[in-house]
């Protein structure tokens, strides 16, 4: 039903919308009717787009119904804390912390956890609860084990899915510890990404169970990997679709201000020029990004923005040894470098980047995956095919 003067907004439109993109199946339909998003919302949020990470005004329930309620009911993302809690508002606050994932999200990745009666589940990352609640109502409470380490929003969840009529076990805790108290799970489903799949997840999943979490280099680009878990403590899968979750607290990376790169000095400081027929602008997108941070490890990107539409491409290590900038006109062929450091930043991307066209320019779905006793490694159509890693 929808609410008067929503203009239609409800449950029943946004059912409709998410079966038609194919995300919310027949066998999750009667979990969607049974757990009604509104209940799992709280009165302050920030509202998303579809496919972008960026938040609205803030909305505040008891002063708009009618703008809180079609927020809800929108096939976006919901941001519901910044800065850890720290910040409270009016406006936004600096990082996101928290929020009601895209409602398409939510049910692609139940879909992808193919989870049948009587499994049990660890989800790492509670949030506002309304995954909890959908696979409660699938497969019971007693069997969904739900790891929160923000004790508010842990507490808060905890109300939502008790009123709602749910009691899965809810633990306050580092969700990449896992919940060994109630190990071995046949699924594990993480609502936080991650750049290292850690060791007690897959400890803590039975083999032959599925490990499905959001997984990204630090460079940028993210899809969700699905992992099966060997007898011999290894996992590997296919990385199984695009998405943009917010960084599991224990894996979340400090990013130093240029300033500390330059050591003081104005730019470009002791770096060395160079000219690059790769424009900036073509290394952007979200599996380009993937793709050259999968080669690229341990570095990060910026963009310096200027009014007359160019802009400088910031390149930076995590160690804080070393930068590199790139510079975008449109319309140039050429584009200047600068890079300092024993680390040359843009040379690593760009390798990256051409190694990404001699493949074809793959997607997220030509990727996958293996975590073993080496390590991690991401490879590409097979697992005999590693991707190349540039530097570290």
């Amino acid at each position: 039903m929808s609410t008067p003067g929503t203009k239609g907004a409800g449950p029943e439109g946004l059912a409709s919308v998410l079966m038609e993109k194919g995300a919310l199946k027949a066998d999750w339909l009667p979990a969607f009717k049974a757990v009604p998003r509104e209940l799992f919302v709280p009165d302050v949020i920030w509202p998303g787009r579809a496919g972008m990470n960026r938040q609205g005004d803030r909305v505040i329930r008891s002063e708009e119904p009618d703008t809180w309620w079609e927020a809800v009911y929108q096939d976006a993302p919901i941001t519901t804390q910044w800065d850890d809690g720290a910040y409270t508002g009016p406006g936004k606050g600096r990082i996101p912390s928290s929020s009601s994932s895209m409602p398409t999200m939510v049910f692609s990745m139940l879909d992808a956890l193919d989870v049948d009666a009587g499994q049990r589940v660890l989800e790492i990352g509670t949030g506002t609860g309304w995954n909890a609640a959908l696979l409660s109502h699938r497969l019971g409470g007693e069997n969904v084990f739900t790891v929160e380490l923000d004790g508010t929003s842990a507490r808060e969840a905890r109300k939502r899915l008790n009123d709602a009529g749910f009691d899965p076990v809810s633990i306050i805790g580092d969700g990449a510890e896992g919940y060994p108290e109630g190990a071995p799970y046949d699924r594990l489903i993480a609502t936080a990404s991650i750049g290292s799949v850690p060791r007690r997840w897959i400890e803590q999943t039975k083999p032959g169970g599925i490990i499905l979490a959001p997984w990204g280099p630090t460079y940028g680009g993210e899809a969700v990997v699905r992992l099966s878990v060997s007898g011999d403590g290894s996992a590997s899968g296919w990385f199984v679709g695009s998405s943009a979750f917010m960084r599991l607290r224990a894996q979340r990376v400090q990013r130093t201000h240029v300033r500390e790169y330059l050591g003081g000095r104005k730019w470009p400081a002791d770096g060395t020029r160079s000219v690059t027929a790769v424009s900036p602008d073509a290394v952007g997108d979200w599996p380009i990004m993937f793709a050259i941070g999968v080669q690229v490890p341990s570095a990060f990107p910026w963009m310096e923005s200027y009014d007359d539409g160019s802009y400088t491409l910031w390149l930076r290590d995590t160690a804080v040894t070393s930068w590199a900038t790139a510079d975008y006109e449109k319309g140039r062929e050429e584009f200047e470098v600068y890079q300092s450091g024993p680390r040359r930043l843009w040379d690593e991307v760009e390798a990256a980047y051409l190694w990404w066209e001699k493949q074809g320019r793959p997607g997220f779905d030509r990727f996958g995956l293996t975590v073993d006793a080496d390590g991690e490694h991401v490879w590409l159509d097979s697992p005999g095919n590693p991707v190349p890693v540039r530097s570290a």
